[in-house]
């Protein structure tokens, strides 16, 4: 029986339904391995409910929604998962009120992170790109310490290139245009018992001046 049907004939659990995508599933503990890029890793999603469209070729999980694929970690109320005949993946992850889709993923190679929430985020493995739309923030940390931060209404990060691209929101009739905001914190200083702190973002206060 193929596997979406096999899933299809399963019960609906009132707990998680657990889903491993791509390579396979291996029952032993997972053994140390040399560094893998994510896009090439695994991708394990977990749900209240899973629902799969046979139409789309489509998986869709509502409730609590936490997806893994090697350092990349993302959390949403609604995603919808499909997978190409190369085994790329293409997540859109949705939110909820006061609840924003959440993504996460480490640096290759170092000890740094990127992370970012907003209404929507779009994840495409094939071009390691990920697009954060509606209200998106997206942060840089050195271990756990907020290191950069940006603000905007739309931010493209592609983690091949470690190049991201931030839009601000467009006027509309009763609402101004929407500000891109970033905060760069300098590299730490060379000099003993001295320790920047990052800055938190505040919004200008001469944004409404006249010239």
């Amino acid at each position: 029986m193929p596997w979406p049907r096999l899933l299809l004939s399963l019960p609906r659990w009132a707990g998680c339904v657990l889903l491993v995508l791509a390579v396979g599933v291996h029952a032993q503990a997972p053994q140390a391995a040399p560094a893998v890029p994510d896009r090439d890793q695994p991708m394990h999603a977990e749900a209240d409910e899973l629902r799969y469209d046979d139409v789309r070729k489509t998986n869709v999980f509502t409730g609590n929604v936490v997806i893994t694929k090697g350092s990349i970690v993302i959390r949403g109320h609604r995603v919808e998962v499909r997978q190409d005949a190369a085994g790329n993946q293409f997540g859109l992850i949705e939110g909820r009120p006061k609840q924003p889709a959440f993504f996460r993923q480490q640096r290759q190679g170092l000890n740094e992170w990127i992370e970012g929430q907003a209404e929507r985020i779009a994840y495409d493995s094939a071009a390691s790109t990920v697009v954060l739309t509606g209200q998106a923030e997206m942060r840089r940390l050195k271990g756990t310490q907020v290191n950069d931060e940006t603000l905007g209404e739309v931010i493209s990060y592609n983690s091949s290139t470690d190049e991201y691209k931030v839009q601000g929101r467009a006027a509309q009739a009763k609402t101004p245009p929407g500000r891109v905001r970033l905060t760069l914190t300098p590299e730490p200083a060379q000099v003993e018992g001295v320790v920047l702190v990052p800055q938190s973002l505040k919004p200008s206060t001469q944004l409404k001046q006249q010239p």
